[in-house]
């Protein structure tokens, strides 16, 4: 491991025991906000680049219109999430 990656990983130990605290004060959208910094750091220490996520969300996007989901696997107590989407 390289010394970069080594001042990454640190970075996301510290960025997740953030999103852990925020949690648990109920501070959710901070949570997912730093969620989003913590795909960005994760995906640099795995080499994953932006086209690699972008092919990932059209393959997801894809299969989600293709195959929807049946009115029994979602119920009303739970808000149907926006789907991420990746713009540069």
């Amino acid at each position: 491991m390289s010394h970069s990656d080594e001042q990454l990983q640190s970075v996301l130990e510290t960025l997740e025991g953030c999103r852990k605290v925020l949690n648990e004060i109920n501070n959710r959208e901070s949570a997912e906000l730093l969620s989003i910094v913590i795909l960005d750091v994760r995906m640099k220490l795995k080499g994953i680049d932006d086209a690699d996520l972008k092919a990932l969300c059209d393959e997801m996007l894809r299969r989600a219109v293709s195959e929807p989901q049946s009115p029994s696997k979602q119920t009303q107590d739970q808000p149907r999430r926006p789907l991420l989407r990746v713009v540069k």
